[in-house]
């Protein structure tokens, strides 16, 4: 697909992401993780502005000068911006002006894609389309945060079908022998800069399981009082089950002695085959500790991923979110993408059902603090 064409599918498939929502639901913000739908179409849209069309379409007028400071989301080299805590009291601008502000900056990005491109304007656009799609991911998971804690639950469209994958009802482990493997991104393809410093790693052999675990498998942890029994949780997560009051993952519900989910179609019984999701790392590591086992590394999931079905949830990992060898911040506001992330995070592997089409890769490196649940996260043991 050319470059004009994807940029093209790209925004009207973050335009098709918001279509099912009532205005209403456009500017809700419960908690500070959660984003207003309003602002990611706004924040994709002052991306490629900011980035692209101002600093290199020669007279390009910005649709509005004050977005600069509605729509920065964290970065410091372009200057002051609302408090995150507060995009759920914009008002205004509207929705409707919004969509005019992604209509004016579409048509400007599809006039240069019109003709030969710079190759720094190329890499721009491609990494604000990488970018976008992740704002796509997050669309999915804070209208889902939105809407979930409804407390009528409505459904965000009861025709909603995920992506099926290929699924595995065997539990087996996959042995991968020791030995140096090397880890990282190879090849000329678009990949983000933390995936750079392809670096060998040595593994002792380990085995993983060949498929998530499941929400029957998660049922039984809860029913023997994982939640209640500090030995399997590290401090501080015992601390945040407490302190949270914590007793099943994200969007489950116990109504008359059933188990009850939120999903994109509403209240729903539990799927006990389906893999469990919406969990923290923290809970992710005091379910392994239960069964005797342990989380992967980052190096062993990349290593071991070929073997098995990977895509269906984000997966928690033992890896602290650290740069590879040689790694260098771009200069400039690129630079703060990913760099100044790397300290008290965990990585997550994969990908999974609400993830762009073809956004993820072996390499992909995602990443979220350890009481973070509401990404589609789940678990894959090893040992």
């Amino acid at each position: 697909m050319d470059i004009y064409t994807r940029y093209k599918s790209l925004r009207q498939r973050t335009e098709d992401i918001c279509r099912p929502l009532a205005i209403e639901d456009y500017v809700v913000q419960p908690i500070v993780d959660v984003s207003p739908p309003k602002w990611h179409l706004g924040h994709t849209t002052w991306f490629f502005e900011t980035f692209i069309l101002t600093p290199h379409v020669q007279g390009y007028q910005p649709f509005n000068p004050d977005y600069n400071y509605v729509f920065n989301s964290y970065y410091e080299t372009i200057g002051n911006r609302v408090i995150r805590t507060d995009r759920g009291n914009l008002s205004r601008p509207t929705v409707d002006d919004i969509y005019r502000y992604r209509q004016h900056v579409d048509e400007a990005i599809l006039k240069i894609l019109s003709a030969p491109l710079e190759p720094e304007v190329s890499n721009l656009i491609v990494l604000g389309i990488h970018h976008e799609e992740q704002h796509q991911e997050l669309l999915y998971t804070d209208i889902k945060y939105i809407l979930g804690h409804n407390p009528l639950f409505p459904a965000y469209d009861v025709t909603y079908q995920p992506p099926t994958l290929k699924s595995t009802s065997t539990n087996d482990f996959i042995r991968i022998k020791e030995g140096l493997y090397e880890i990282g991104f190879k090849g000329d393809g678009f990949c983000f800069d933390n995936e750079l410093g392809r670096h060998k790693a040595y593994l002792n052999e380990f085995e993983i399981s060949n498929r998530l675990v499941s929400n029957a498998e998660y049922l039984e942890f809860i029913n023997d009082g994982g939640y209640s029994d500090f030995r399997h949780w590290h401090a501080e997560g015992w601390d945040w089950v407490r302190n949270e009051k914590i007793t099943a993952p994200l969007y489950w519900h116990f109504i008359d002695n059933s188990w009850y989910h939120y999903t994109f179609r509403g209240l729903e019984p539990i799927d006990l085959e389906a893999s469990v999701r919406h969990v923290s790392y923290f809970e992710a590591y005091a379910y392994a500790a239960w069964k005797g086992l342990r989380l992967p590394t980052e190096f062993e999931w990349e290593v071991a991923a070929p073997s098995f079905t990977w895509g269906e949830n984000w997966e928690w990992t033992e890896s602290a979110y650290l740069p590879y060898p040689g790694f260098k911040k771009a200069p400039g506001a690129i630079g703060e993408y990913n760099g100044k992330f790397m300290v008290n995070q965990k990585v997550l592997r994969g990908a999974s059902v609400v993830t762009s089409p073809g956004h993820s890769r072996l390499t992909y490196r995602n990443f979220f603090q350890t009481n973070l649940r509401w990404q589609f996260t789940g678990i894959r043991l090893a040992k």
